[in-house]
């Protein structure tokens, strides 16, 4: 089986930036213009959430390059690599 990223450790990781996502949308709502709520934050919200979903995914994708990278141990170089002159 393939190694895999902790599911734990990367809602861990993500949790403090979602929660900063989070509170820059209800900033973005709030600081629109009464009556222009979704025009005055609809676009500021959707790039918001497209940088959380590119974070997200890169995290995710780092994550499991990292237990795949971690699962195999070091080599111990190579047996018939020549000797270096002193």
């Amino acid at each position: 089986m393939e190694p895999t990223l902790c599911r734990d450790a990367y809602l861990f990781a993500m949790r403090q930036r979602v929660d900063e996502i989070l509170g820059k949308v209800a900033d973005a709502v709030n600081e629109a213009v009464p009556g222009q709520i979704i025009n005055g934050s609809e676009e500021k919200v959707r790039d918001l959430f497209a940088e959380l979903r590119t974070q997200a995914y890169e995290m995710a994708v780092q994550m499991r390059l990292d237990a795949a990278e971690a699962a195999f141990p070091p080599s111990a170089g190579c047996d018939d690599a020549p000797e270096e002159a002193e």
